[in-house]
């Protein structure tokens, strides 16, 4: 993450508590039009970032944005055999899952710079 893009989270983040430990919410409502702004900044980011699901050993790789958009397939020839097309749709898989795990932290570590790492439902 750039350092601007950090020093935009930090102006942006929601107000602390007040004084009797709970939050201002008068305050925190006027935040919420930089927390969304915030969300679609990190959404943008997201977009530019990538994650790889591998599996067996890396002969399958997929690449995906943090947006959980497929950008591509790569399939090594070793595992290309037209007998065993069951194992190549198995690889696959795993490398999707793996792809949409990876690029899933990668959205709950961004969501949670701008959260303090408070889960808020709805936010991601």
């Amino acid at each position: 993450m750039s350092r601007q893009f950090k020093r935009q989270i930090q102006k942006h983040r929601a107000p602390a508590a007040s004084g009797g430990g709970f939050p201002d919410l008068s305050a925190m409502g006027g935040q919420m039009g930089n927390i969304m702004k915030m969300q679609e900044m990190i959404q943008e980011d997201l977009g530019n970032k990538t994650v790889i699901g591998t599996a067996g050993g890396e002969l399958v790789k997929i690449e995906m944005n943090g947006k959980q958009e497929l950008l591509s397939i790569k399939i090594d020839p070793k595992v290309v055999d037209p007998e065993e097309t069951d194992m190549l749709e198995d690889l696959i898989t795993v490398a999707f899952k793996d792809a949409i795990s990876k690029s899933q932290e990668l959205g709950m570590e961004s969501m949670s710079k701008l959260t303090g790492g408070l889960k808020i439902p709805g936010l991601f």
